[in-house]
């Protein structure tokens, strides 16, 4: 079975969760003996990859110019509005858009030159299922179909209602809606994201499909062994972005209240993002700055120095689709508490879980973990047990039965 398949990062060209979801979903769709193709806005003409053919759309020259960007921007920065330019690509979904500029142009422009090479990568590369990854890819992906007929399936891994906090940019939760409606098959990485795709896009549940993710085993990061620096210092550790989607204001508020507990604890945010001197200025307010270590974004091994050096990971998420990052903390040895409001509590059962408001369950788990190093032993070697059970091959073999079933429904 030969794979389609449109996302916007692929490490080590370009990483981020995103990325790691579809490097992980590709090396185990290999491993089901799946052809896949993966087509990424900007990649070297000769970009090579172990179990994928990986292509560039800047490398495409035909009817279509694509012109290379020195840097892509994230998904959740900041642009001005190109809803005039985006008609002109023949899309139907950006009409009456009030948009607040709240992402990056260079973003806008770049989506814009991927899409519209979609239907060239297709009319080259022979396929039987195109499979698009989030907002950014869908018209790439609904181009390809129009142009080769072959089943379409859409991939959401967070929607737009997820990343902002509840206040979508118009132009993109339309984007967003018209890939799924047009796709033959919808994949959500969690019932908690399935849900949000009903109650906001009205999509037909009997077309959304389920597959949780899978964590791969072969990383060597896992076995760095860190020792955390601090001899008679607990450390709760913050990773991820640092938005309104993933609670950082939470986590401070409940560091405020730990520490009148367990005051020698430190507090380690791992992360960057829209809301870090927000969070600086209240961990100030509240005199308690000196106990946290912020150490900006981090990259490869650095993470799971972080996850190992750490007592806690805590992931207060307001809307998390899934969370890998939570499995990868238990992949680290390091025992978690998530979020109610993740895809990924949906699916572990040792952690600690609360309502991401409620700070003072919070910190009564939290102080209690670090008080008892019993209890802090018993979660930790019941999780990474857990976490065993996690791999690449449960999801890949789920996604290839939602290949097979909409290639027959197509016939």
């Amino acid at each position: 079975m030969k794979i389609l398949m449109f996302g916007w990062e692929f490490p080590p060209f370009k990483s981020g969760g995103l990325g790691t979801a579809c490097y992980d979903l590709t090396k185990g769709l290999s491993r089901q003996g799946l052809d896949v193709t993966f087509v990424m806005p900007t990649a070297p003409k000769k970009a090579d990859a172990e179990f994928v053919n990986l292509l560039g759309a800047n490398n495409f020259a035909g009817k279509v110019k694509i012109r290379k960007i020195s840097s892509i921007l994230t998904p959740y920065q900041s642009f001005s509005s190109y809803s005039e330019e985006l008609k002109k690509l023949g899309t139907d979904y950006v009409k009456n858009s009030n948009d607040k500029e709240v992402y990056g142009n260079n973003l806008y422009t770049e989506v814009m030159r991927y899409s519209a090479a979609g239907s060239e990568i297709a009319e080259e590369t022979d396929c039987d299922v195109i499979h698009m990854h989030d907002w950014m890819t869908y018209q790439a992906g609904i181009n390809a179909k129009e142009h080769n007929k072959k089943p379409l399936v859409a991939h959401i891994h967070a929607t737009e209602y997820d990343r902002t906090g509840g206040n979508p940019n118009k132009i993109i939760s339309n984007i967003e809606r018209n890939g799924l409606v047009k796709a033959d098959v919808v994949i959500a990485n969690s019932h908690f994201t399935k849900n949000n795709v009903i109650k906001h896009y009205g999509i037909n549940p009997d077309k959304i499909e389920v597959v949780h993710w899978g964590i791969d085993s072969d990383n060597p990061h896992y076995n760095i062994n860190q020792k955390s620096p601090f001899n008679k210092e607990k450390i709760v550790l913050f990773l991820g972005r640092i938005t309104i989607q993933k609670g950082p204001d939470y986590f401070v508020e409940t560091a405020s209240k730990v520490l009148k507990y367990e005051p020698n604890t430190k507090f380690v945010v791992a992360g960057s993002g829209d809301m870090f001197e927000r969070m600086v200025n209240r961990a100030d307010e509240l005199d308690i700055l000196d106990r946290f270590i912020f150490t900006g974004f981090l990259r490869g091994a650095d993470v799971h120095r972080a996850f190992q050096m750490a007592d806690l990971y805590v992931m207060p998420s307001v809307s998390e689709p899934f969370g890998l990052v939570a499995l990868e903390a238990l992949k680290n040895g390091t025992p978690i508490l998530i979020s109610k409001q993740s895809g990924v509590s949906e699916v572990v059962t040792h952690a600690l879980k609360v309502d991401f408001w409620d700070t003072d369950e919070m910190t009564n788990k939290i102080v209690n973990i670090l008080k008892y190093s019993e209890l802090r032993e018993e979660l930790k070697q019941n999780s990474f047990r857990e976490v065993q059970q996690f791999n690449l091959d449960k999801p890949a073999e789920k996604t290839r039965q939602v290949y097979e079933k909409v290639i027959e429904r197509y016939k």
